[in-house]
Formats: C-alpha cells, structure tokens, sequence
C-alpha cells in the first residue's frame, strides 16, 4: 500500500432482536474479523453476528 492507507475490508455485523443491523466493527483479515464474531457470538446473548466482505466501492460483499 504505497498510499499510506490501511485497508480493513471485513466486517463484523450485529443484528438485534428487533432487526435493527449495527456494524461493530472493521478488520484487516478474515481471521480476525471470525475470531471476533466467534467470541461475540459466545457471550450467549440473542443478538446474531456474522462477518462481511467490503469490496473496493466500499459495497458489501456479503
């Protein structure tokens, strides 16, 4: 990266029990961004996390 930019394009979202989404948080590789999801995910609440890809026009990959 000859920019000086750090690129973070994995995702980690929350979805409530309302449906309401949250991004909690933006990760440089795919390990860290599952290992995040994985712990959240463990903590037992209702609330549903998963991981997403941003692509280069800042879209979600999904």
């Amino acid at each position: 990266m000859s920019d000086g930019t750090v690129t973070l394009p994995w995702l980690v979202v929350r979805q409530d029990d309302n449906g309401n989404r949250y991004r909690v948080g933006r990760y440089a590789t795919r390990a860290e961004v599952e290992r995040i999801a994985n712990s959240l995910d463990e903590r037992g609440h209702q609330q549903l996390y998963w991981v997403e890809r941003v692509g280069p026009n800042g879209a979600s990959a999904g």
